[in-house]
């Protein structure tokens, strides 16, 4: 019977089936996973002994990386370390699903010692080479715990070749380097990968921010992704109670061959992973924004009813689909009341305005800070953060005593801050009718301070955390739950969590795309092809690792002279702009209006904003290249996007190849205006192309790939 049912899995899983569950099958000294794709075996301490990996590679072709015997994790309880290697006894195995198609099984073991109990957590999902991983640590003593140092996975690598010749992605994937290599809060993806053997390992860590950690071939021939060590610059701990239980953040890794190259791995598998079955949050948004206006670039805070109802007007016009106002609307920081000297009669008419003008309206705010002057901060001193010599503290900006950091406190999310900011949310999304917030400052360490002493909360009364180390774990978790609260009570509120909020310089991870649904992450000000690159770059950067339409970039503005060239960059992302639309002519506000439109009908037809591939064969955006992205629907096969640029190359021309479409139906490239470029089968489109000339230095095109209407109902 189980070999019937493996053979079916290898059928379904050739012809793009989903392989009907379980993914997880065991006897009294073995567990087996296996989806078809991938198979990952475990030897169970039935009576007395070691939990250890004893194979993980693909069903099928030859895979070398890993030892017969892997160690599987590692931590420490009150500094004792417990591994796959200590000795465990069985509790139970039973199966287990998640929402989103996963099926696996959760293994409990005991400790030798009877202080631990473990519950391994295994999750497979459908055609794709993925096992997701958390493990549960349960506290059987009667005093509390620390736990620390936390190797979620953990990896025995083979000796020479594999540490030899393998090229170390990290860096969202993207910069290469040979090990040992020890990763930081930007390495959400990394990928080991050997040419020589066309196979590798791709590690996910879902861990927030500064908290997260992966290495390889560090102090040995391992692999290890978890949570950051006691002894890194911002360390994990958690304290559990008796009797209480704590389960880590989850980490998945794919294991792969027949891959040249990780770019092949980077557009299919991870990105589908990512979008399918990890719960982000844009995969449940029912509209994605496709074109944003955003009041800080040049206005910053001096703004008022007048100036915003005249900049919603120009933006209306220009065909923009959201409009937010940023900083400058409040009356401090903390308490977050209305300037009815700027806004007279309150911010429900200007919202109300925004929408009857086809716009839904965003407002900023910092999730976590407080003016001095507010009336929160004098009469809940108690909610805020302290500083190692127990002062109320700042962690947006360093403290050198000038009058802009005085004026700033930090709040500590371990308080009663959290419901206090939720309140004031749920008001200003319920009843003003908002429908984007930018969350904005520090809540657990700043992007612009590099001394990790100055972080988190120090502060030994706060209900949510027992100590300094604790602190930035659970301040992480309850904001995340605060997103989780906001959108349980407005399910299609788009959150824009800053890099300044995630704790550092242009930082979006995996915990953050389940939480909120995208991420401020620049602020580029350059008004010509050099604001273009810096745009192009930092999308080529963190996607495919990343969803694209998570990616906010600014500060692109609407009047500077190449705004054009500026659209076009951003396509590739989420499409957000600045600047003065009032600047703008009528000529000009049509030709917004046509990029807005295209780009609206464009995800209509293809919803081509859960979408980015790297276009084939054009590599990172640099001066003197051509760079590219493609956003093709390749669920459907019905089409998309591509958009190519010339930035400062001596060639004007340049063969163009689109992947992920159906190999055997024809397929039209269209200009915006319509005009067809060329018409090729799938297969052509992939192998041969079409050619695309420039003829300015600093240029670019946005191209549309549909397939002919005629087959769509053959």
């Amino acid at each position: 019977m189980r070999v019937v049912l493996f053979i079916l899995m290898i059928v379904a899983s050739s012809a793009n089936i989903a392989v009907s569950a379980p993914f997880a099958k065991w006897t009294k000294t073995e567990l087996t996973l296996n989806n078809g794709i991938v198979q990952r075996v475990i030897k169970l301490p039935y009576s007395e002994g070691q939990f250890l990996t004893t194979s993980y590679k693909p069903v099928t072709g030859e895979f070398n990386y890993f030892n017969a015997t892997n160690t599987d994790f590692q931590f420490e309880v009150n500094d004792v370390a417990y591994s796959g290697k200590s000795n465990w006894s069985l509790v139970n195995v039973q199966s287990i699903t998640d929402q989103l198609q996963g099926d696996g099984a959760a293994v409990t073991l005991l400790s030798s010692d009877k202080k631990i109990e473990l519950t391994l957590k295994f999750l497979l999902y459908p055609n794709l080479p993925v096992i997701r991983k958390s493990l549960a640590v349960k506290n059987l003593g009667n005093a509390d715990i620390s736990l620390e140092s936390v190797d979620i996975e953990k990896f025995d690598v083979s000796s020479y070749y594999a540490t030899t010749f393998s090229w170390i992605y990290s860096d969202y994937g993207r910069r290469k380097s040979i090990g040992p290599y020890e990763g930081n809060m930007q390495d959400a993806l990394v990928i080991v990968h050997n040419m020589d053997w066309e196979a590798g390992i791709v590690i996910g860590n879902e861990a927030s921010g500064v908290l997260k950690r992966t290495s390889v071939f560090w102090n040995a021939p391992e692999i290890c992704s978890g949570l950051t060590h006691k002894n890194a610059r911002f360390p994990f701990r958690k304290w559990i109670k008796s009797g209480d239980s704590f389960e880590t953040p989850q980490v998945f890794t794919m294991v792969y061959n027949n891959h040249k190259d990780v770019e092949g791995i980077l557009n299919t598998s991870i990105t589908d992973y990512v979008r399918k079955h990890m719960g982000i949050r844009l995969s449940e948004l029912k509209e994605k924004p496709t074109f944003v206006y955003n009041t800080w670039n040049p206005f910053k805070k001096d703004i008022n009813e007048k100036l915003i109802r005249e900049l919603a007007k120009a933006a209306a016009d220009a065909g923009m689909k959201e409009f937010i106002i940023d900083d400058g609307w409040q009356d401090n920081y903390g308490d977050w009341g209305i300037d009815y000297k700027k806004f007279p009669n309150g911010l429900k008419p200007v919202f109300d305005y925004i929408k009857s003008l086809g716009m839904k309206p965003g407002l900023w705010i910092s999730a976590g800070s407080a003016s001095s002057d507010s009336k929160v901060y004098h009469e809940h001193p108690e909610w805020f953060v302290k500083d190692k010599d127990n002062r109320l503290a700042n962690l947006h900006i360093a403290g050198t005593g000038d009058e802009v950091d005085d004026a700033i406190r930090s709040a500590c999310f371990s308080s009663g801050w959290k419901e206090y900011i939720k309140e004031i949310l749920l008001k200003l999304t319920l009843e003003y009718g908002l429908e984007y917030i930018k969350l904005d400052f520090a809540v657990v360490t700043s992007a612009y301070i590099f001394d990790p002493v100055k972080s988190g909360c120090y502060a030994t009364d706060h209900a949510g955390h027992k100590d300094h180390n604790e602190s930035m774990y659970t301040n992480y978790e309850q904001m995340w739950k605060l997103f989780d609260e906001l959108h349980a009570a407005k399910p299609n509120l788009f959150i824009d969590c800053t890099f300044e909020v995630m704790g550092g310089l242009q930082l979006i991870d995996y915990a953050m795309l389940k939480h909120a649904e995208g991420a401020w992450l620049s602020n580029f000000y350059e008004p010509n092809e050099i604001g273009d690159i810096r745009i192009r770059n930092m999308a080529w950067w963190r996607s495919p690792a990343m969803s694209a339409t998570a990616l906010v970039i600014g500060n692109p503005k609407m009047d500077d002279k190449g705004w054009e060239l500026h659209i076009k960059s951003l396509a590739g992302a989420l499409p957000i702009m600045l600047g003065d639309p009032r600047q703008l002519l009528a000529p000009d506000l049509k030709k917004y209006r046509a990029y807005a439109d295209w780009l609206q009908a464009m995800q209509n037809k293809y919803d081509m904003m859960s979408y980015r591939q790297d276009l084939p064969y054009f590599g990172e955006p640099s001066e003197g290249h051509w760079d590219g992205f493609q956003r093709i629907n390749t669920d459907t096969k019905t089409g998309g996007i591509i958009g190519v640029f010339r930035h400062g190359a001596i060639e004007t021309k340049r063969r163009v190849t689109v992947n992920g479409l159906d190999s055997a139906k024809i397929y039209l490239v269209k200009s915006m205006d319509g005009k067809v470029l060329t018409s090729l089968t799938g297969e052509k489109l992939k192998t041969e192309g079409f050619e695309i000339m420039l003829n300015e230095l600093y240029s670019g095109e946005l191209l549309e790939v549909t397939v002919k209407v005629e087959q769509l109902n053959p």
